[in-house]
């Protein structure tokens, strides 16, 4: 790749073009959350058993989490913008595809398509801030990164919401999924005409055996959480679930081994030597699979209090209130360190401690109004640990380890909300299936989401201490000791 002088080093448009390929992250978070909000529809549409209802969620997110890293390799190596651009055309095919889908086994597969697509594309995202955006605007940067999943994750619901009490054309939930098609057109003509292409200076190969060891521990760590109730827990199931701990130590002793010998691992073992990645892997895991609490509200208030679709999404609005004021806080106070991640999580436990208090209290008579308070307080803990986790982790991580770290960062996030679907989801319908009835069973769900919370403030104490300073003067990311250069 041929060198470039440090005035050329940014992209003129690179705004834009972040601007664009934001669109296509916050339609995969849209994706991953809408599917909430239609679960009482799909259910009496398709006849989905609870167990697929779960699936069509926890599938998505699972083949997200399981190639993220992959996607972001295939990127480095055949070129980011591409990679980019390929993700980005599959997702709105296969959105199309489970629009037009007519059973849950088809919806599912869809589902699981999408999130591979939006596994190739994701990554791409990251990679272009960091090769892209000068060392003093990567902050602002990453920060709209981290708000737009958020803002995804709690619009998805109100987006859904509309569409179903909408019935556009007597289609029913479908909507969700065309409405892709439409917003995903101009953000790829968008993207193709503003992204620079970009990739590795060095050769970067597939670690074919690593993912495939990697995505077994995953299914072997999941599928028992989602299957096991239906089930009924027999023997190999609590035995798989057992063994993923075998298949992550067999994939941390391969990527090992693909180190020593000089060849490119998956991940870098050494990444785990920064105490800032793992603990930011502990808190986006623990705090992100607290967000399976919209199944709970939007299940319960739907098929438990007998709200509409628009009604229980325009319940969840109030987090959303309480989320604005951080998407301006947010960048400013990434510098006070952890101190920033255990308070949100705090916060946030708090809030939902409010909204389960209030479940409980009111039980059938609950209106949406005293959900106010919880959903509010929890919005402005969602903010402060969103928009700043992944600045948090990658502030003291060494810029040829940068690439790497945010991408496990950002798997461990999709593995937090399909953790949490698989146990929350679990909890919430095993409830219903002993005749407890469904505020019974909201409310032990909640206590474990508000537990979740408070996990993941413990874990905030695994981050490095101290004030953190991003900024300093424009230089280029570096990879490898070369620097990691865009291209026309």
């Amino acid at each position: 790749m041929a060198e470039v002088s440090p005035s050329e080093q940014y992209s003129p448009h690179r705004w834009a073009a972040l601007a664009f390929t934001l669109v296509a992250v916050l339609m995969d978070m849209v994706d991953a959350t809408v599917m909430n909000i239609a679960l009482p529809s799909l259910q009496r549409n398709l006849h989905a058993s609870p167990t697929e209802l779960e699936w069509t969620v926890a599938g998505y997110t699972l083949a997200f989490a399981s190639g993220m890293i992959t996607g972001g390799r295939l990127g480095d190596r055949y070129g980011r913008r591409r990679m980019f651009l390929a993700g980005l055309t599959c997702f709105v095919v296969f959105s199309a595809l489970a629009g037009v889908a007519v059973n849950p086994g088809m919806l599912i597969a869809a589902r699981v398509l999408q999130g591979l697509s939006a596994a190739l594309m994701v990554p791409q995202v990251l990679a272009m801030i960091q090769v892209e955006f000068p060392r003093p605007e990567q902050p602002k940067a990453m920060s709209a990164y981290g708000l737009t999943f958020a803002i995804g994750g709690m619009g998805g619901p109100l987006i859904g919401g509309l569409l179903l009490s909408a019935n556009l054309f007597g289609w029913d939930w479908r909507p969700i999924f065309y409405v892709n098609v439409v917003i995903g057109i101009p953000s790829l003509v968008g993207s193709w005409l503003l992204m620079r292409e970009s990739r590795s200076p060095r050769a970067v190969s597939v670690d074919v055996p690593g993912m495939a060891i990697a995505t077994a521990a995953l299914l072997a760590l999941l599928y028992p959480l989602v299957e096991g109730r239906t089930l009924g827990w027999p023997w190999w199931i609590i035995v798989l679930m057992a063994s993923s701990i075998l298949f992550f130590a067999l994939f941390w002793a391969y990527e090992g081994r693909m180190t020593r010998r000089g060849r490119l691992p998956m991940i870098d073992p050494d990444v785990f030597r920064q105490s800032s990645v793992v603990g930011g892997l502990l808190v986006a895991t623990l705090f992100f699979a607290g967000t399976a609490y919209t199944i709970v509200l939007t299940l319960h208030l739907q098929l438990g209090l007998g709200y509409s679709p628009l009604h229980a999404a325009l319940t969840l609005v109030p987090f959303t209130v309480g989320f604005a004021p951080g998407t301006r806080l947010a960048p400013r106070m990434v510098v006070l360190g952890r101190r920033v991640a255990l308070i949100g999580s705090l916060v946030i436990a708090v809030g939902m401690a409010l909204v389960t208090l209030a479940i409980a209290r009111y039980g059938t008579g609950l209106h949406t109004w005293q959900l106010i308070p919880g959903l509010v307080i929890g919005g402005f803990g969602m903010s402060m640990v969103s928009g700043t986790l992944v600045n948090l982790v990658l502030a003291k991580v060494p810029p040829r380890q940068a690439g790497a770290a945010s991408s496990m960062v950002n798997t461990a996030i999709q593995v937090g909300i399909a953790f949490g679907i698989a146990l929350v989801g679990t909890i919430y319908f095993a409830g219903l299936d002993t005749g407890k009835g469904s505020v019974h069973s909201a409310t032990v769900a909640m206590l474990v989401v508000v537990g979740l919370y408070a996990l993941a403030a413990c874990a905030t104490l695994v981050l490095p201490a101290g004030r953190v300073y991003l900024g300093g003067r424009p230089e280029p990311v570096k990879t490898g000791g070369a620097t990691d250069l865009a291209s026309n």
